[in-house]
């Protein structure tokens, strides 16, 4: 493995952003993300050989409905897209295990987000019979999550304090309004 890269030169690196999902049955697959306040869910079947990784933003409960691409950055769709994928390439539900990321509180003051998403990926995991193994939710740094699909086995880098204001700023721009309201997008 070559320093600081975490991938072996022959593994299949995917990146998966905000809003997408990819399950995979190559052991050489290697997914992976970068999370705040949202959260991964790494789920897999050992037995079938399958796993995959989600992106998500916000934990929509099935109350609010967006329209068109928005709704793969709700957990609700996110999550059944995932699990509907895996078994559409062979996994069973009743061997399916999960490790969750993510969830943190990136910006004290207001809602906590990363905590709604963190309840909520805990809780479609306890409705859906899916065992949750590990995974490491909440707190106040952001993650680095690399997850090998085919054996479940997962990787978090926690990310300097320095590396997330960078992020952040990145993510919030000035709105054109002279109050100097910002909107996060």
């Amino acid at each position: 493995m070559s320093a600081g890269a975490g991938v072996a030169p022959h593994e299949r690196k995917i990146n998966i952003v905000q809003g997408e999902h990819h399950v995979d049955d190559d052991p050489n697959a290697v997914l992976t993300t970068i999370l705040g306040s949202c959260i991964a869910a790494c789920i897999w079947d050992g037995v079938a050989g399958v796993g995959g990784m989600n992106h998500f933003l916000l934990p929509g409960d099935g109350r609010h409905r967006q329209p068109g691409g928005d709704a793969m950055r709700f957990g609700v769709h996110a999550m059944e897209l995932l699990v509907n994928g895996l078994l559409r390439r062979g996994a069973v539900k009743s061997r399916m295990r999960a490790k969750l990321f993510g969830g943190a509180r990136m910006i004290k003051g207001l809602t906590d987000i990363g905590e709604l998403n963190a309840n909520f990926a805990e809780k479609f995991l306890r409705e859906e019979g899916i065992m949750l193994v590990g995974g490491s939710l909440r707190g106040e740094q952001g993650r680095r999550i690399q997850f090998w699909p085919v054996s479940g086995r997962a990787r978090q880098v926690l990310l300097a304090r320095e590396t997330e204001q960078i992020l952040l700023a990145e993510r919030v721009r000035p709105a054109p309004v002279a109050s100097g309201a910002v909107e996060l997008f």
